[in-house]
């Protein structure tokens, strides 16, 4: 059994890894403020699942409130931190941007001090595919430079990266980060694509369709994100001896310090993707086309050969399944 902290159960990835972690006999401590971002009943519904077994510890907080999550780290002994809380959503960064600032910067530096305090062995961190930005040399590869981010909250995403590596440089904690791409599936937020869409084609209303359908997205369902997390707790980074400053890697470096992503590696039109959720809820949508949204990029798309290095991971999920299973879920969780 380890002992695993991990911010941001209350959400959506942070759901599924804390359950999958409990289910594996692990014991999980957490931390969410439960913001009203969205729902927060379904974050809420979440967390209930995750009381009902005896290992989950949870407390109510912001990542900002540096003296309660020290006194949090100094009651338990962590064998690994799993930072996933953030203020989440591109569009939502333009409209509110100090939320973005105080939790993804403010909130990452709360955890990445009380990890150099505890000495802990491990620390995984979330980063996203936003981080991208305006690169269009595609698959989207870690060894890529990610200087050119178009919206507020890939660029907390990617201060968080550089945060982290001057804490691997400077004290040697050993942090991964891991940058998810476009994740779906079952418990999902309501601010995605896939639950907007769906609710909206249940409810007869009209769904908006971003530059009309063109974008590509590289689809990844969550369960395939927690197969690869749960090996990665493991795979804790090393200082790379073949790390050039002449000609430096970004994935790697000289201090214990490694980023993945964690993507499909198969990218989908968003017209497919609403074609293959209109079947699977048996209605069709009344389709509204639009232009690009501010922040949005025309496509990701994940290279993976890393991760798979590193852990074996394929995923293996399709679209058309982890689909059917949102849909079910929603089914089942609204009562439709």
């Amino acid at each position: 059994m380890k002992t695993i902290f991990v911010t941001g159960a209350a959400g959506f990835i942070g759901f599924h890894f804390a359950k999958r972690c409990l289910s594996l006999g692990h014991r999980v401590v957490s931390v969410d403020n439960v913001n009203d971002y969205y729902d927060v009943e379904l974050k809420k519904s979440r967390l209930r699942i995750l009381q009902e077994d005896p290992n989950f510890e949870f407390h109510a907080m912001d990542l900002e409130d540096r003296s309660s999550i020290f006194k949090v780290f100094k009651s338990h002994r962590f064998d690994r931190v799993v930072h996933l809380a953030a203020q989440a959503g591109v569009r939502y960064s333009i409209e509110n941007p100090y939320a973005y600032t105080q939790s993804n910067i403010d909130g990452t530096m709360t955890i990445l001090e009380a990890c150099r305090h505890d000495q802990i062995e491990h620390l995984i961190f979330a980063s996203s595919s936003s981080v991208y930005g305006l690169n269009s040399l595609q698959p989207f590869s870690t060894v890529h430079h990610t200087d050119h981010p178009v919206s507020l909250y890939a660029a907390t995403k990617k201060s968080n990266e550089m945060f982290a590596h001057c804490y691997a440089h400077l004290y040697k904690i050993p942090c991964t980060g891991l940058r998810f791409f476009t994740v779906y599936g079952p418990w999902g937020r309501p601010d995605m694509a896939l639950f907007k869409f769906t609710k909206a084609i249940f409810e007869g209303k009209t769904v908006d369709v971003y530059n009309h359908g063109k974008m590509k997205r590289d689809f990844t369902y969550v369960d395939d994100i927690v197969d690869a997390m749960i090996p990665l707790m493991d795979r804790i980074p090393q200082a790379n001896p073949d790390w050039d400053s002449n000609h430096p890697d970004p994935s790697t470096s000289s201090a214990p310090y490694r980023i993945y992503n964690i993507g499909n590696n198969q990218p989908t039109e968003l017209s497919y993707f609403i074609e293959v959720l209109q079947e699977a809820i048996g209605k069709k949508a009344d389709l509204r086309y639009l232009p690009m949204q501010p922040g949005d990029v025309l496509s990701t798309y994940a290279d993976v050969d890393s991760l798979a290095e590193a852990v074996g991971f394929k995923p293996r999920t399709q679209i058309e399944d982890g689909i059917a299973q949102f849909v079910a879920w929603y089914r089942q969780y609204y009562n439709v």
